[in-house]
């Protein structure tokens, strides 16, 4: 089984682009990204073409989340479901076969002094408590996104540079591995412990072509899910060309 986590960027501007994406990768399982368009507006009939059911949690402009399958997609929910509830389409989940399916847009926390970083900070706090109500560590489950964190300096082209900054800053990768805390395994570190391969690259100056970038995009799963990854790598390619999206998929293979 081959799943696939995409910040797409924007899925109108880019529809062409991921179908010829899907036609060459086929993965089973798609999990999509900051889609920005509500859901009348999402292409599913260009994804139905293309072989896939699709569940979409949406929202004009900014944010989004989708999961799209080539088998049926059940028991579709969408938001945190805690008090006090937001109108942010940040989380929608799923399940696929035997395996439930957890799709994230973390808030990106613009910088330290901003009010949207401790917004950040609280919603992974939400975010363990999501998962504490609704799963079990032992589960048949994968948490999929963009994580806009770092998990370590193994992450980051320049660990300098970037220390203290926003994805890299200690309260964000405690927040994060206290999320990963209920139980999960980040499947591309297990199998890649070096460090040194990125998700996203800034579309500004030549980052990408440098590979100044910053992992942020993972895939997290269950020890009965994780202990099955033969193989999980980032698309790099996916990020090149015209009109790509700043963020590359991640693809991790199941036995």
């Amino acid at each position: 089984m081959k799943l696939a986590t995409w910040n797409i960027n924007s899925i109108r501007a880019r529809t062409d682009r991921l179908l010829g994406w899907l036609a060459r990768e086929q993965p089973d399982i798609l999990c999509l990204q900051e889609t920005k368009v509500e859901d009348a507006g999402f292409p599913v009939d260009a994804l139905r073409g293309a072989g896939y059911e699709v569940a979409t949690f949406g929202q004009r402009s900014y944010n989004g989340v989708a999961i799209a399958a080539k088998t049926p997609i059940t028991d579709v929910a969408r938001g945190l479901g805690d008090d006090p509830a937001d109108d942010e389409a940040r989380l929608i989940a799923a399940t696929v076969g035997d395996l439930r399916i957890v799709c994230v847009y973390v808030p990106n926390g613009q910088d330290l002094a901003s009010e949207k970083y401790p917004y950040k900070l609280a919603w992974y706090g939400r975010l363990r408590r999501y998962l504490e109500r609704t799963s079990s560590p032992d589960a048949r489950l994968v948490v999929c996104g963009d994580m806009n964190v770092t998990a370590d300096d193994r992450d980051v082209w320049s660990p300098e540079k970037w220390a203290g900054q926003i994805h890299c800053s200690e309260p964000e990768r405690a927040a994060l591995a206290g999320f990963a805390a209920f139980g999960l395994v980040d499947v591309f570190r297990t199998l890649h412990p070096d460090g040194g391969v990125y998700s996203w690259w800034d579309y500004r100056g030549v980052s990408f072509f440098k590979n100044q970038g910053l992992r942020i995009d993972h895939i997290y799963a269950t020890a009965p899910v994780a202990e099955r990854c033969v193989e999980c790598r980032i698309d790099r390619d996916a990020r090149k060309g015209h009109d790509a999206s700043d963020h590359a998929p991640v693809i991790a293979v199941f036995a």
